[in-house]
């Protein structure tokens, strides 16, 4: 499984200053790339879709699968603040700067929505560590969402805007393309041909590339 950097600019949204990609549309572009992929949510053994202990807190895990190979991931479920939600409420302490003392925190207990929304987070960055799909947005940017409490300096945002490159246009075809260039002999090629054989026969690049890759795979190489 290669990884790609396929841009899904188009995708993001923002919510409280940070960006984040919708499970929906990330499944839509991991299915285009990698039609057979599957997802898989790991359940403890009472069938419930979590992980949960009294001292640290609440666990989810997902699997992505593509061309048999299965790629594993975790999730804590958090509240805004970033903090590890657990099955009843509690509190932390902090320091306050303009009291210049510590004040306590309040955590609520997570419910199924909490940890229906880090399932989805989960996949998520699942495929990104998987593929590379979308794994430019989620540098430094897993939390859930931010509290209007929260500050962030505005400086460092704009240079971490700055430092990200351009992505190029969304290509549905990036995984197939990698694919063929990858392919170490004409067997491999041609077998790949005849599972993709609508899809290449339909576009002229793909075509072309498959051509080109073949008479280089064809060409004996100078001793």
């Amino acid at each position: 499984m290669g990884y790609s950097t396929i841009p899904v600019n188009e995708f993001v949204e923002k919510r409280n200053d940070l960006t984040y990609l919708p499970w929906s549309d990330c499944f839509d572009v991991l299915r285009s790339v990698y039609p057979s992929a599957t997802y898989k949510v790991i359940k403890n053994s009472e069938g419930l879709p979590y992980f949960a202990d009294q001292s640290t807190g609440i666990m989810v895990f997902s699997e992505i699968t593509i061309d048999g190979i299965t790629s594993e991931c975790f999730l804590p479920v958090m509240d805004y603040k970033n903090q590890a939600m657990k099955l009843a409420p509690y509190t932390y302490q902090v320091w306050d700067s303009s009291k210049k003392t510590y004040v306590d925190k309040h955590v609520e207990a997570a419910t199924m929505f909490d940890i229906n929304r880090s399932i989805w987070r989960c996949m998520v960055k699942n495929i990104a560590i998987a593929t590379g799909i979308g794994l430019y947005i989620f540098k430094g940017e897993d939390v859930p969402e931010k509290s209007s409490e929260d500050t962030v300096s505005s400086s460092k945002q704009q240079k971490k805007s700055a430092a990200q490159p351009t992505p190029k246009p969304f290509d549905k075809y990036a995984g197939l393309k990698a694919t063929i260039n990858e392919a170490t002999d004409v067997n491999t090629l041609m077998s790949l041909y005849l599972d993709h054989e609508a899809e290449i026969t339909a576009n002229p690049q793909l075509k072309q590339l498959l051509t080109a890759r073949k008479l280089e795979l064809q060409t004996p190489k100078a001793a």
